[in-house]
């Protein structure tokens, strides 16, 4: 990204330094026509299928994971640190970009105490519910209705969340 004004930045902790005096252009400022999206809908049924398929929606497979009872859902989780940890070792080495030319920018996070509270916390509501947010509708696609329930408490969670970020330690 640049900048005209370095003294106008801010940095958002998430991902990416934000300018207040220039307008950053990416896929999302592009205009496209309504029907441009479908794409992307294309692509999320054509996961959830992968999802369903493989088990991974399952509220069993995901209790079996919990009880230690089952190694298939670690199977998952694994293949999917490695591939990430590979395709980040593979963008950092080679300079890869973006489809529109841009360069990929990764920054290291902090450490912060609440990472191990929001992980628990997440991992306590997995365990209670069988849904990650992830494959929330996939599982509610499958005919697991009962996951709206969780469905709507995540996004209250979230919700809730970005009405007390600022006032949570740092």
């Amino acid at each position: 990204m640049k900048s005209r004004s370095n003294s106008a930045q801010e940095q958002n902790t998430d991902f990416e330094v934000r300018t207040l005096d220039t307008m950053c252009v990416n896929e999302s400022a592009l205009q496209h026509p309504w029907w441009y999206n479908f794409k992307y809908s294309l692509v999320g049924i054509l996961f959830g299928i992968i999802f369903v398929k493989a088990e991974i929606v399952s509220w069993f497979r995901i209790q079996e994971m919990f009880r230690l009872q089952s190694f298939h859902m670690y199977g998952v989780i694994g293949s999917a640190i490695a591939v990430g940890m590979l395709s980040i070792f593979i963008i950092r080495k080679r300079n890869i970009k973006t489809i529109y030319g841009e360069a990929i920018e990764i920054h290291p996070k902090p450490f912060n105490i609440g990472q191990i509270y929001g992980g628990l916390l997440f991992g306590l509501g997995w365990a209670i519910t069988g849904a990650c947010p992830g494959p929330l509708f996939a599982q509610i696609g499958n005919g697991a209705t009962v996951i709206a329930v969780t469905l709507l408490s995540a996004i209250a969670g979230t919700w809730f969340y970005g009405l007390v970020r600022e006032k949570l330690p740092h």
